[in-house]
């Protein structure tokens, strides 16, 4: 590999907050303030520090015909005379003035969290119309802009031409512009399968940007399913790249992510995390029409965290997380898992059959084992597939001490997750 992104400046998977599973386009000011305050009174101890913004945070019409559209087409948005997305002023009322994210960032820094936002690959499709200029340069949007590549699920965008002059300095502007907000974390969406064919030059332009800034800036690509074959690229471009389309609250899509991390596994580094995408947890879809709680089962969540965990995936909590109820809140501080994340230095499935799949990890204190019941009903856990030195080793998720010869009960689609000091 001849290097990684940043000089794997960070060392564990990023665990934050992301509005989009509960307010899809309609996230306001205040509604980022509030969970805000929630994770730094109830979650930061646990490791939880990032909150993102998710997207079409820009548009000045966003959640108005949902009924018709998830993005409006060619809506009003707010933009710089740099051909920069800017907030909308009315949602978010701190970036009047030009202050843009700003004062947003600097209350969530003040409560010793992060900030992040979403962003679209590409320049926007109303300053190729607009012709407005590229800071810093003689050229205007619409030379950049390459109006045959357009996402095919949000037209906010024209794909920027990487051989044109001004497109790397487009990019640059941009992470001016966020790096003098006081953004931490960025998720450019459209762009990590590479669907288009500038994707993977933009990737490149958006890492040599971030390099540029003089900000450490974590560098998120959705959607997936990312190149399993481009995995050297993005360790070298990028921290975090989804190996799932966007993931939701299905039992069929929560068994097919063993496969996926089973394949990406031995690229999972420091520095660079492949993402098994957001945790569709507690209250969910106020923003795609009617608030509801999510359909997985307590059980199903300690199997979605207990996989993401062991492989080292970024966490993102979906739920509004001002309304997360007790049981919810117990899955999202325990403590020994998260702690197991951030130390294990290897990790892999060691068995699978018809009713169980293992994962096995190792820190430099701890071994651990992960046995999830993949059935459609409660079954004795396979423990006679593990090491018997696991024999007495605490179960993370009920505190109690495991006999290897009694066996241990595993629910329908649910986990256990065994903690041993290695001796």
């Amino acid at each position: 590999m001849k290097g990684v992104f940043m000089e794997k400046w960070l060392k564990k998977p990023p665990m934050g907050w992301n509005s989009y599973d509960y307010y899809d386009t309609t996230v306001t000011e205040e509604d980022i303030k509030a969970n805000a305050d929630y994770m730094a009174k109830h979650l930061k101890g646990f490791g939880w520090e990032y909150i993102v913004v998710d997207i079409a945070w820009y548009s000045c019409e966003a959640g108005q015909q949902r009924d018709k559209y998830q993005y409006v087409p060619f809506a009003k948005m707010e933009m710089d005379e740099y051909s920069r997305l800017l907030p909308d002023k009315n949602r978010f009322p701190s970036s009047k003035g030009g202050k843009g994210f700003a004062p947003l960032a600097e209350y969530v820094h003040n409560l010793g969290l992060k900030f992040g936002i979403h962003i679209m690959r590409g320049i926007p499709r109303r300053s190729a119309y607009l012709r407005t200029k590229i800071k810093g340069t003689n050229v205007t949007a619409n030379e950049i802009a390459n109006p045959t590549s357009i996402c095919f699920w949000n037209p906010d965008m024209y794909g920027v031409n990487p051989k044109a002059e001004g497109a790397q300095e487009y990019y640059d502007s941009l992470l001016e512009l966020y790096a003098s907000w006081g953004v931490d974390f960025i998720k450019c969406d459209d762009i990590c399968r590479m669907d288009a064919g500038s994707s993977k030059d933009e990737i490149k332009m958006l890492h040599n940007a971030i390099e540029k800034c003089g900000r450490k800036i974590v560098l998120s690509l959705s959607p997936g399913p990312a190149i399993l074959d481009e995995q050297e690229f993005y360790h070298e471009n990028a921290n975090m790249w989804r190996i799932t389309d966007d993931f939701w609250d299905r039992w069929e899509l929560l068994l097919d992510m063993f496969d996926r991390c089973k394949k990406w596994q031995p690229y999972v580094l420091d520095g660079g995390y492949p993402d098994c995408d957001m945790l569709p947890m507690g209250k969910l879809g106020k923003g795609f029409g009617a608030e509801r709680d999510t359909n997985f089962t307590i059980d199903e969540q300690k199997t979605m965290l207990t996989l993401w965990c062991i492989f080292r995936s970024p966490l993102m909590i979906g739920a509004e997380l001002t309304k997360l109820d007790a049981p919810t809140m117990d899955l999202l501080t325990k403590e020994p898992l998260y702690r197991m994340m951030n130390e294990i230095t290897k990790s892999s499935e060691t068995y699978r059959d018809d009713d169980f799949i293992i994962w096995e990890a190792e820190s430099p204190s701890k071994k651990y084992a992960a046995i999830f019941n993949i059935t459609n009903e409660e079954k004795k856990a396979a423990l006679d597939k593990i090491d018997k030195s696991y024999d007495g080793a605490m179960e993370v998720w009920s505190w109690k001490t495991v006999s290897l010869e009694e066996g241990f009960d595993v629910p329908a689609h649910g986990a256990i997750l065994l903690s041993k000091d290695i001796e």
